[in-house]
């Protein structure tokens, strides 16, 4: 056990290390534009950033379930499968964001503060739920269930919540591309 809490500690400092380069990645994205080689075009990038939630999301969902039964080898397998999903959205999304204009939001009205609402919950919860969803992983993966399960009872409804909105805001966004 004591071997697994020093584990623990080294993942952890990884964790920190990993949202905070993630954290100022996406800040800079929006300031900095690298442009991209002639014939280059990464519009076909936000729907497959919207699959990948999508199915982050089905993922997770599996994972509640297989959890519920109790069978914990396929909750650890779709475990895996949802982060290294979120993993690939967030490399994609950040190499589209670092090379392409941000698209503007043209709608008006009531559904202009409803996609703000959603927009903005979904940032803000993306950015503060990543270190979460890690440390709740390294419980799990060090053996630590019972801090895992105390972690993971707010963690997924949040991350769910991230893997939902963010094809919300794709799908309301559309028409503006």
């Amino acid at each position: 056990m004591e071997q697994n809490l020093q584990i623990a500690k080294r993942l952890n400092i990884w964790a920190w290390v990993v949202s905070g380069a993630v954290l100022l990645l996406v800040g800079l994205m929006r300031r900095i534009k690298i442009p991209l080689p002639d014939g280059w075009d990464f519009s076909f990038l936000p729907p497959f950033h919207a699959t990948l939630n999508a199915l982050t999301a089905v993922v997770l969902i599996a994972a509640f379930y297989f959890i519920k039964q109790k069978n914990v080898k396929m909750h650890r397998r779709m475990i895996y499968v949802a982060i290294t999903l979120s993993a690939l959205f967030l490399l994609s999304y950040v190499a589209y964001h670092f090379t392409t204009e941000e698209t503007k939001f043209g709608g008006e009205g009531t559904i202009r503060y409803i996609y703000y609402f959603i927009l903005i919950t979904h940032i803000v919860l993306a950015g503060l739920i990543l270190p979460f969803i890690l440390f709740t992983f390294i419980r799990a993966y060090t053996n630590q269930i019972e801090r895992h399960r105390k972690m993971a009872r707010w963690v997924f409804p949040l991350w769910l919540y991230v893997a939902i909105t963010g094809p919300v805001c794709y799908i309301m966004l559309m028409p503006y591309y």
